[in-house]
């Protein structure tokens, strides 16, 4: 799955503030407890939801509970009031926005780490266990790969591919890239179950959040034909609605908290795709 990424792109969200890991043993400061962590997210968030599945994936509520967000943050810049006292208490005199998600200790009621990627593999390494294993190391070459492509070549792409702002030439290359993007994984997934081994593993989750993303939210700022070239990949769309019906997916699909979540962020013009439906979300969500 080769897919060139665009030459360059400006996130709209702050680097990470926070970047503590959690270690194997109490050399490391933050050290492997079961109940000594917290997960703070909101699943209408992609980063809160690819946590929030991974977290149901190797079932570990009684090990790190969750403290679920509002879809829609209440303070600035994208910012949760009931994270504030977390990251004033992280950080003196700290300004910023209260962003989610977080992962926070309980010993010390301060931050551990800000960064979605982190967050998701320390879970998996430090408390996976002999559960599902979600971040093989002998895979994470190919989780970084999917990774990249996913964050590049969809979701990247199908910002700048609906962007009311960008020259006609910019969005027809963003559109190119997406459905470059979509033709390989569409071709990768003939006869595969899941996209890097013989069952679920942190590329699914990546992958999954990316393309109800790419329905639920950007496919309002694209125009129908655009959306049908999108929709017109069987076997991708097909592997996302398998995943969609599997309990640990699905629980965490809030269609309605993405939905308030994009109105009350988004500022471009919703296109005529915004009424072509790739998939039936909400017939999944509603069983």
């Amino acid at each position: 799955m080769t897919v060139t990424p665009l030459a360059a792109h400006a996130s709209d969200r702050p680097a990470p503030a926070f970047r503590g890991r959690i270690g194997r043993d109490a050399r490391s400061g933050h050290y492997a407890v079961p109940g000594r962590y917290r997960l703070h997210l909101s699943t209408a968030c992609p980063d809160g939801l690819r946590i929030a599945v991974t977290h149901s994936l190797l079932r570990l509520d009684a090990v790190c509970p969750v403290t679920h967000l509002p879809a829609v943050p209440d303070c600035g810049e994208g910012g949760h009031s009931a994270l504030r006292p977390l990251y004033e208490a992280s950080a003196h005199r700290y300004t910023g926005p209260a962003l989610a998600p977080v992962l926070s200790d309980d010993w010390s009621g301060r931050i551990v780490s800000t960064h979605a990627p982190d967050i998701v593999r320390d879970l998996a390494h430090r408390f996976g266990g002999g559960r599902l294993p979600l971040h093989p190391r002998a895979a994470e070459p190919e989780i970084e790969a999917v990774e990249r492509m996913c964050a590049e070549g969809i979701e990247q792409a199908a910002q700048q591919a609906g962007s009311a702002g960008g020259q006609p030439v910019g969005r027809d290359l963003a559109l190119g890239t997406l459905l470059e993007t979509l033709g390989a994984l569409d071709r990768w997934l003939v006869g595969r179950t899941y996209l890097i081994r013989d069952e679920v593993t942190a590329a699914d989750v990546q992958l999954w959040v990316a393309l109800v993303h790419l329905d639920t939210v950007h496919r309002h700022h694209l125009d129908a034909a655009a959306v049908q070239r999108i929709a017109d990949h069987p076997t991708l769309w097909a592997y996302a609605r398998r995943l969609t019906a599997h309990p640990a997916f699905l629980r965490h699909l809030d269609l309605d908290g993405i939905e308030a979540r994009h109105h009350a962020r988004c500022q471009g013009l919703e296109a005529a795709g915004a009424a072509v439906r790739i998939l039936d979300w909400a017939a999944h969500a509603a069983r």
